[in-house]
């Protein structure tokens, strides 16, 4: 009997395996919005359960057991070996009018009919306007910065909202105890399950560049100010590499895959040349994936949106071994293009299904037949693991996912 992992880590390493693996909520991009999932266990007749939003930016529901089943899940996120207690969790109201959980260290505060985030010093951090399904980032703390040497960068991350409103394992931290903590919860969630773990870390380079000074200032920076965005990548750089150490020596002996992330790529193509790539973030990917596979037997996935196709040769050669969500709608990303021309060298982690245009908007059996045809293209074999493009959104009904998932674990041939 083939377990879950099995499954998967044939796939990763380029062999076919007894079917084609699928990740629903393995991570962040993989998962479903908690309007959307309350929906889906409602068709499916699952009256157990609340609704825990463990991703407070998206909104992204815990993919309960149940429903890992019923769809013949593979994966699971290390974040569910946490937030087991209830005082891990408050009441919260989704923009809907449905009630959930999310984690109790998240505070929102309503003003008027919108909902604020404000760091610990009392600096607002995310808003949430009324009839908006997402938070969205309102502090670009070194925006008008001109310093030199980033000694305070450490300070700017945490008014960040992604990291201020991590999911779990969040807010454990990387302090002797913390790292106990850590430890632990890996250990346990291992011992219950044979689906693939997948330790999400990220890491990313650009987008915290856009997190940090504004999305249009970091890009005008790195044009106009190379030798400065060289210091902030490296400070960077050495924060991820400190952070990446403790938690591999943590969670390492437990988890199958390290998630890295950074959205490179636009519908249109990439944000930055392929030469600016190789020149400012190739050699620091390549120090991040080459420590995490010192440091632990895993395999590195990237996820990173958008049309990457130019990118992905120096993917490649950086070490990258999962690219994920294939988001085959952009640019340049046509499936039977990447499978012919990097399925040999890379595992092709997605695309199975466009959550922009198919998912939303088709009838049950036109899904099921777009992904009948996706997996054609990219399972033969093996380097290929199912999952829609990207999270499944709001408005997506829920007999359009059970066509999904049914259609991929329909027997083929």
């Amino acid at each position: 009997m083939v377990t879950s992992r099995e499954r998967v880590m044939a796939a990763v390493d380029h062999r076919e395996p007894d079917r084609v693996p699928v990740d629903f909520g393995g991570h962040r991009s993989s998962g479903i919005m908690a309007i959307a999932y309350n929906k889906l266990k409602q068709y499916l007749g699952i009256t157990s359960g609340d609704i825990y939003v463990y991703d407070f930016v998206q909104q992204l529901a815990v993919v309960e057991p149940p429903v890992l089943e019923r769809f013949g899940v593979d994966t699971l996120e290390l974040g569910r070996g946490f937030a087991h207690d209830p005082s891990d969790w408050r009441d919260w109201v989704l923009p809907d009018g449905t009630p959930c959980k999310i984690p109790a260290f998240i505070e929102p505060v309503r003003v008027g009919g919108d909902w604020h985030v404000y760091d610990q010093d009392g600096t607002l951090i995310a808003i949430q306007k009324a009839g908006s399904l997402y938070f969205e980032q309102t502090c670009f703390p070194l925006e008008h910065d001109a310093g030199e040497d980033f000694a305070n960068l450490e300070d700017a991350m945490t008014k960040v909202l992604w990291s201020a409103l991590g999911s779990p394992p969040a807010p454990i931290g990387f302090d002797p105890e913390g790292l106990r903590q850590h430890a632990a919860g890996a250990k346990a969630l291992r011992a219950t399950t044979d689906r693939a773990i997948l330790g999400l870390f990220g890491g990313n380079l650009m987008e915290w560049g856009q997190f940090i000074f504004r999305m249009e200032t970091f890009l005008l920076q790195l044009a106009m100010e190379p030798r400065r965005m060289h210091r902030f990548l490296d400070r960077l750089t050495e924060i991820h590499l400190e952070a990446l150490e403790k938690f591999l020596a943590a969670v390492g002996p437990y988890v199958d895959i390290i998630l890295f992330g950074d959205d490179l790529g636009m519908q249109t193509g990439p944000q930055v040349s392929p030469s600016m790539y190789r020149e400012f973030f190739l050699p620091r990917h390549r120090l991040l994936w080459e420590t995490a596979k010192k440091l632990a037997d895993v395999k590195v996935m990237l996820h990173s949106c958008g049309s990457v196709a130019a990118y992905i040769p120096a993917f490649i050669e950086a070490g990258l071994d999962i690219l994920q969500p294939v988001q085959t709608s952009a640019r340049n990303m046509d499936a039977a293009r990447l499978k012919r021309e990097f399925g040999r060298e890379l595992c092709l982690w997605g695309g199975g299904c466009d959550t922009q245009t198919v998912l939303p908007r088709l009838a049950p059996d036109q899904v099921a037949g777009d992904v009948r045809e996706r997996m054609g293209i990219l399972s033969p074999g093996g380097g290929y693991v199912f999952q829609q493009v990207h999270n499944i959104m709001a408005n997506v009904p829920p007999q359009n996912i059970v066509a999904m998932f049914d259609a991929v674990n329909a027997p083929q041939g």
